[in-house]
């Protein structure tokens, strides 16, 4: 693993950061591989990234766009990462619809609607149960509480190791989200944290030791790099 740490001045430089990383790589990607495929992240942090995004000139047909969670909520509903994602970026660019691949949150059924993205993402990436794929690109945030993606304190998700995609628990409510183990083998993760409210949760993902299960992003350590973009206001008690 390539782990680098940036702490930017303020969260607008943060950002800016970011989109010049993530044009990068995703630029790298359709040259390598003639497609990307990059996951989003939820939350406030990440959405003036993905409102730069859109524009850029870059070739919509060829990239590829999931989620790494999502809220068990309609596709329209104020909570849905899905929908936040369209408006700020997906709605105002030329992309295909059919290189959108939302989770499906639908039904009545969480675990259903999970397996159903698993054998997605299968076939997607034309692999067999037990085989990961390597997303370009995973965007991830933490909450104050170090959670990532939908992967919270001592839930039953942190131990789903074998599989794609798990049903996360947030205060009793559902999620849909990617394991652990396949945003590890990711080609590149980045976190994006702004923030005084994340100075906690960073103390114990970044202490020599701390618990995983008290603390999930600490299992994110993927195979390819790991970006931490945090602002002064997140990290500017970090050694």
């Amino acid at each position: 693993m390539n782990k680098i740490v940036e702490v930017l001045p303020d969260k607008a430089i943060l950002i800016a950061r970011a989109l010049e990383v993530v044009v990068s790589k995703m630029q790298a990607a359709i040259e390598e591989n003639g497609r990307c495929t990059i996951a989003l992240a939820g939350g406030g942090t990440p959405k003036p990234l993905y409102e730069a995004i859109a524009t850029e000139a870059l070739e919509w047909d060829k990239i590829h766009v999931f989620w790494g969670d999502e809220r068990y909520v309609e596709a329209d509903h104020p909570d849905s990462n899905q929908r936040m994602a369209r408006l700020a970026w997906l709605n105002q660019v030329p992309i295909p619809e059919a290189n959108i691949h939302p989770i499906p949150t639908n039904g009545e059924n969480p675990a259903a609607d999970a397996d159903k993205h698993e054998a997605q993402l299968q076939e997607f990436f034309k692999i067999t149960q037990g085989e990961f794929p390597n997303f370009d690109v995973i965007l991830l945030g933490i909450g104050d509480d170090a959670h990532t993606a939908s992967l919270f304190p001592h839930t039953e998700a942190l131990q789903v190791k074998q599989r794609l995609i798990a049903v996360g628990n947030k205060d009793g409510q559902p999620r849909i989200t990617f394991t652990a183990t396949l945003i590890n083998h990711a080609k590149c993760v980045m976190f994006l944290v702004a923030g005084a409210g994340k100075q906690q949760a960073l103390a114990q993902i970044f202490a020599p030791e701390a618990d995983s299960l008290t603390y999930p992003a600490r299992l994110i350590q993927p195979q390819g790099e790991l970006w931490w973009l945090l602002d002064h206001a997140a990290g500017k008690n970090l050694n």
